[in-house]
């Protein structure tokens, strides 16, 4: 992942404006340590009136790193593009373009300037991958800025006092240079002063998923959207927590790690040995399964572990770099965020990973509560399009603190169309019948003569990562907060939080260092505080009445399952 800062049409005198947005770009320069680049232009208004626009990117290289620096130009000069992104079928995109262009770098990213070009604000439907990006036509004035379809890719835009227009991909880099500020909506394209929705699929209707999608078809889908993440012209690793989901996509790049997937593996891979990653506390149950997949699957597997210690000493800077004060995203952002120190040490610079996966199949133990498979695929809806504020936040933002990028197959576009579009019915828990969590998905890489993972890890049952890497850490964090916020501060708590109030003193600790960072209303009001039990929406707390007093994130929350949860 790289790291942009834009402003349109500003009124500051141009070398002001320069230094103002190279500073600022400063702040974000983890997410892109290799390369630095600015582009000024000089834009009219109607009126006649001159504005400057400005726009810096933050380069990681993992495509084409020798030559892929930006902002990106077309050919007349005119046109400016920051992008932080990967597009996959950015192939296809150029040879489906119609006049001469000439491609001056090896970004997957350029097509998107010529795309512009012949298309206008429409191409953004076209691309298949992550992104946020902002385009500058210095000739016509006209802007384009879109962030993908999921969010996967962190953006924010605001506004400063003299008019102008600003996006980051980070917002400490707005924090004290705009009025106002917020997170850029997924699936949404802004061009010609409108903000536009361009992602909307059928399957967000319940009427529309009815589909019968067999192993096989489902199998695939999912590799597929693997083996593209895996365009990566730099050393590449996986996540790999034990759990279910990063095992699968663990599984699926070791077949696949050896060629390189750029020319359809018709060569040898760069560098055709896989490293996978665990990090958890010493005799996590998180090691212990990782180590079995690893051993299986034939990565070079290392094995992280961190002290509680070490993770509370993590606190400030974890919410610094991740912007959040949700209590799960603390708890599962900060030892994420200790491994990728790690990672970047071992020069690893892109990671896959698993995000997506329960959100998309009811994988979380409060699934089994799901009264039928109409609430339970509104409730997927629900979890799919507010990752962007939880699990994408922390894996984009705990990696990219080290200048590592993390890619998520589970929300890849093509694999949300299938998964998605599957009967609720179908994956829908049940223990009486033998249907786990995420059934559907076990099942279909249950392939006796060809299999993927070890049983034990196809079939076990759902860890949140916060529990996974050890229990005691969320322990710890309780009584951490406990130590620190006394029940007389905790008490007058809504003097101090007129809005979203702290649920507790876990909740207040992280709050009080947020705003400490973070003072602008803007920050606080970017962040959602909802009431949730083991990751949970709000209204899925009306599926059990017990659950209505006993609102917590941790997955332990769920009593029913406690059993699952003794040492």
């Amino acid at each position: 992942m790289c790291g942009i800062v834009v402003v349109i049409d500003s009124l500051r005198e141009e070398g002001e404006l320069r230094t103002q947005v190279i500073e600022l770009a400063r702040t974000i320069r983890h997410r892109g340590p290799d390369w630095s680049g600015v582009a000024m232009q000089v834009v009219e208004d109607v009126t006649g009136k001159v504005k400057r626009r400005a726009l810096a990117h933050e380069r990681l290289g993992i495509v084409s790193p020798e030559a892929g620096a930006q902002p990106l130009f077309d050919e007349s000069g005119s046109m400016a593009l920051a992008v932080n992104g990967e597009i996959y079928n950015h192939v296809m995109l150029k040879q489906s373009l119609k006049g001469e262009h000439r491609f001056v770098t090896g970004s997957d990213c350029e097509v998107i300037v010529h795309l512009y070009e012949e298309r206008g604000p429409e191409l953004v439907a076209e691309l298949d991958g992550v992104f946020a990006f902002v385009l500058s036509d210095q000739k016509t004035g006209r802007v384009l800025a879109a962030r993908d379809p999921m969010g996967v890719v962190p953006l924010y835009w605001g506004w400063g006092e003299d008019g102008s227009t600003w996006f980051a991909s980070e917002l400490k880099a707005l924090e004290g240079v705009c009025e106002r500020f917020e997170p850029f909506p997924p699936g949404h394209r802004y061009a010609d002063g409108e903000l536009t929705r361009y992602y909307e699929p059928a399957w967000r209707e319940r009427a529309a998923c009815t589909a019968q999608v067999s192993p096989e078809d489902l199998r695939g889908a999912l590799e597929k959207s693997v083996v593209k993440r895996l365009m990566c012209d730099v050393p590449y690793g996986v996540l790999l927590s034990g759990g279910l989901d990063s095992s699968l996509v663990a599984a699926i790049a070791a077949r696949h790690a050896a060629r390189r997937v750029e020319d359809d593996e018709c060569s040898a891979a760069w560098w055709p040995r896989l490293h996978s990653f665990c990090v958890g506390l010493k005799g996590s149950p998180d090691l212990a399964a990782a180590r079995e997949v690893a051993e299986m699957v034939g990565t070079v597997h290392h094995e992280l572990t961190f002290t509680i210690q070490e993770g509370l000493d993590a606190l400030r800077d974890v919410i610094y770099h991740i912007e959040s004060y949700d209590i799960t995203t603390v708890r599962a952002s900060t030892p994420m965020f200790l491994m990728a120190r790690k990672i970047k040490a071992m020069g690893i610079k892109m990671v896959l990973s698993g995000e997506g996966a329960d959100e998309v199949f009811g994988g979380y133990l409060y699934f089994h509560k799901a009264p039928d498979a109409d609430e339970l695929h509104a409730e997927t809806i629900r979890k799919v399009f507010k990752l962007h504020h939880y699990d994408c936040l922390r894996a984009n933002k705990a990696m990219a603190a080290w200048g590592v990028e993390a890619r998520v197959p589970f929300l890849d576009r093509e694999f949300l169309d299938v998964a998605m579009s599957l009967d609720p019915a179908e994956k829908m828990p049940d223990l009486k019948k033998g249907k786990m969590e995420k059934h559907v998905l076990r099942a279909a890489f249950d392939t006796q003569e060809d299999p993927y993972l070890p049983e034990s890890v196809l079939w076990r049952q759902k860890e949140q990562f916060s529990d996974g890497v050890g229990y005691s850490w969320i322990d710890a964090l309780r009584d951490h907060a406990d130590a620190l916020i006394t029940d007389e501060v905790f008490a007058a708590r809504e003097a101090r939080f007129a809005n979203n109030p702290p649920p507790n003193k876990e909740g207040y600790l992280y709050r009080k260092i947020f705003e400490e960072l973070f003072p602008h209303p803007s920050a606080v009001a970017g962040v959602p505080a909802e009431k949730s039990i083991a990751c949970s929406s709000p209204t899925a707390l009306r599926w059990e009445k017990e659950w209505a007093d006993k609102a917590d994130p941790s997955g332990r929350a769920i009593l029913s399952h406690a059993a699952a949860y003794e040492d």
